[in-house]
């Protein structure tokens, strides 16, 4: 086997280790490390989840003496920073006579972008960089537009029939995808830190928006963001009842009765208040990037649907196709709003991906590139040309003036 073939090989494997921390280790990346020495493995290991020890510390404790001499494979750059809860992990390589260390990609975060790599060829330690860099840039694309952006990363998802339907026109949509497919949907939600409907899919249908996974191993809730500017969410809802260890948050406006809000906070929810009569969706995409919330996913009916798309928010979008066709006017479409005049304003994926689930079909694709998550980048403003606004939500457009020379002002929140 080549010395390429080589490197990719132990690097696939540290890449198998870094996703098994899928959906667990935010705001962290995902990270896995192979130490091979004399052509065997002799230590691995993976990141499990924020605040525990990172990749490379895990594999080098398990090499112990064993990793003198030998190469570190790991699919991001490693640490070198001391302000977090573990050390660096460019000390460890160091202390234990690790010779050789292959990076996937450099690390997005600035308090690392190259440092780390630095650090360790100036005390001697031969570095190489880029081995299945496309791979590992897909693994920690949600990491990569938070770090940068200090924005969630979004990923629309839609159940619908052939013909682009979600909902018969009385509202019946359970179910249009089958077993498999539904399933999938929820190993979404396990990876996701957050999911988001609107009120009007809590009042159609009284989702649990719980992860239901029964041959999953320590499946998860996402925390439950639900859109309503005027508090209609009835308290019986089951969002509101539901026992699950994920907080239910409710994201409201000014206009909204302050008897509700109190009686929300009694069941248990967190409010977050808007100021205005309408929700703006890349404010609220901020407010969710300061909980620490980076993986978001948007399940919601063909307003909110619209909305996303074109306010810019979303990343990437996951259609569950369904060999149905529904049909007629009144029936429901995917995503709602106006259309725009031209063909050319319509909104191109790329890097797209096709899954049989079943008998329904998985369509992957990403809104953004990489190259758009650049370092103090944030999300746009503006809408998407020529998709027009959805009553009752507006994205774009700043907050009151008043609110812009405190950004304290721009919501209030009310804790349970």
């Amino acid at each position: 086997m080549s010395d390429k073939k080589t490197d990719e090989n132990y690097m696939s494997i540290a890449l198998d280790l870094a996703a098994m921390g899928q959906g667990r280790t935010s705001p962290n990346p995902m990270v896995g490390a192979v130490i091979v020495k004399e052509g065997n493995i002799v230590g691995k290991g993976w990141h499990r989840k924020a605040g525990t020890p990172h990749g490379e510390a895990v594999a080098l404790m398990n090499a112990g003496t064993g990793a003198e001499g030998g190469t570190l494979y790991v699919n991001l750059e490693p640490c070198c920073h001391r302000d977090k809860l573990t050390p660096p992990c460019t000390d460890a390589i160091l202390g234990s006579g690790i010779r050789r260390v292959v990076v996937g990609m450099p690390d997005p975060n600035p308090k690392v972008a190259g440092k780390g790599i630095e650090t360790l060829r100036e005390a001697g330690v031969q570095v190489d960089v880029g081995v299945l860099r496309e791979r590992c840039e897909r693994l920690n694309k949600v990491f990569t537009k938070f770090i940068v952006t200090r924005m969630p990363f979004v990923t629309l998802k839609v159940a619908q029939t052939l013909d682009g339907k979600i909902a018969t026109s009385t509202g019946e949509s359970k179910w249009i995808t089958g077993p498999e497919a539904r399933k999938h949907g929820h190993m979404l939600r396990n990876f996701a830190d957050a999911i988001i409907v609107g009120i009007g899919t809590v009042l159609r249908d009284d989702p649990s928006l719980t992860t239901r996974l029964e041959d999953v191993e320590n499946a998860r809730d996402p925390e439950r963001i639900i859109l309503d500017s005027t508090l209609r969410i009835p308290l019986d809802a089951k969002v509101l009842n539901v026992q699950s260890k994920a907080k239910t948050h409710i994201v409201t406006t000014l206009v909204a009765p302050t008897a509700k809000i109190k009686e929300l906070k009694k069941k248990g929810a967190e409010i977050l208040m808007m100021e205005g009569d309408a929700i703006k969706l890349p404010l609220l995409m901020e407010e969710i990037g300061k909980m620490g919330l980076i993986n978001v996913l948007i399940e919601g009916g063909s307003r909110v649907n619209a909305e996303a798309l074109r306010s810019g928010v979303l990343d990437k979008a996951a259609f569950f196709i369904a060999p149905k066709i529904l049909g007629g006017d009144d029936a429901r479409g995917s995503i709602g709003g106006s259309s725009p005049e031209s063909l050319d304003m319509a909104v191109p994926l790329f890097d797209m991906r096709f899954t049989r689930l079943g008998e329904d079909l998985m369509v992957e694709g990403y809104l953004k590139k990489p190259e758009e998550y650049q370092p103090g980048r944030q999300q746009p403003s503006d809408s998407v040309a020529g998709l027009q606004p959805v009553a009752g939500l507006q994205p774009a457009g700043g907050l009151p003036p008043r609110s812009r020379s405190n950004g304290h002002r721009r919501r209030k929140r009310h804790k349970k």
